[in-house]
């Protein structure tokens, strides 16, 4: 049988791993058709090569925080024939340090990429999504982004900013047949989470077990998130049954935020 989005073509950003990785494994399980985008080739093609044949997965190379280097990807899609009217603005940065040791550079990073990056792939989506009368927007966002973490000022803010930007877009496009959602993971087994242990250790002295185990006990349920539950939550957002759902954060966080 086909599967919810077989029809659709979604984009997920920054899909060579972690999160990105797996909601594109569970996209093209529901049957959708996928591009990868992200900054290295090499990752990307080699999801794409574990993708089911079905998903018709290509690659775009684009940096989402350069916007002229979004519209020459979106440029390459229409030029393919293949328009996403699913996005997932999945690309992040998670940088950290002390407010007053928080620099010029790493402060426009974390806005370039995580909030500035979200908003170029929106503008470039949408015109085709609008035309369509359908579309499906999930920004990943995070629990950063629904009540702050000390040491990741820039970080917060951006991802505040990515929650503010996914409830006035879903607003301006409730009528037009497009949701725009955003899924707030806690603390997720991934590469970034991997970054934030060696930084404790680093910083701390402390274990990589006692690094680990202090984030975690972040969460009720006293363990890390994992990819495939961000990914479980983003499909059913771009389902058709999720068609009443928009202008929503949902936290992906074992009770973490409620």
């Amino acid at each position: 049988m086909p599967g919810p989005l077989h029809g659709h073509t979604a984009v997920v950003t920054g899909a060579a791993r972690g999160i990105g990785a797996a909601v594109a494994q569970r996209l093209a399980a529901d049957g959708a058709r996928l591009w990868l985008l992200g900054r290295h080739a090499a990752p990307l093609q080699a999801l794409a090569d574990r993708l089911p044949v079905a998903a018709q997965a290509r690659i775009v190379v684009c940096d989402v925080a350069d916007s002229q280097a979004v519209l020459r990807a979106w440029a390459q899609m229409q030029e393919a024939g293949s328009l996403p009217d699913i996005l997932v603005n999945n690309a992040g940065q998670a940088g950290s340090a002390p407010l007053l040791r928080t620099d010029d550079a790493l402060w426009q990073q974390m806005l370039a990429v995580n909030l500035s990056g979200s908003f170029h792939c929106l503008r470039a989506a949408v015109p085709a999504m609008t035309a369509a009368g359908w579309g499906r927007v999930v920004n990943v966002a995070s629990t950063a982004g629904q009540r702050g973490y000390a040491y990741v000022a820039a970080y917060t803010a951006a991802k505040h900013g990515v929650i503010g930007l996914t409830r006035a877009a879903a607003l301006e496009l409730a009528g037009q047949g497009v949701t725009v959602n955003a899924v707030c993971p806690g603390f997720t087994e991934t590469d970034l989470l991997r970054d934030s242990v060696a930084t404790i250790v680093g910083k701390t002295g402390r274990t990589e077990a006692q690094a680990r185990e202090s984030l975690a006990r972040l969460n009720p349920q006293g363990r890390l998130v994992q990819p495939q539950e961000v990914a479980d939550a983003v499909a059913w957002l771009c389902s058709p049954g999720a068609a009443s759902v928009t202008g929503q954060s949902v936290s992906v966080s074992g009770g973490e935020v409620m």
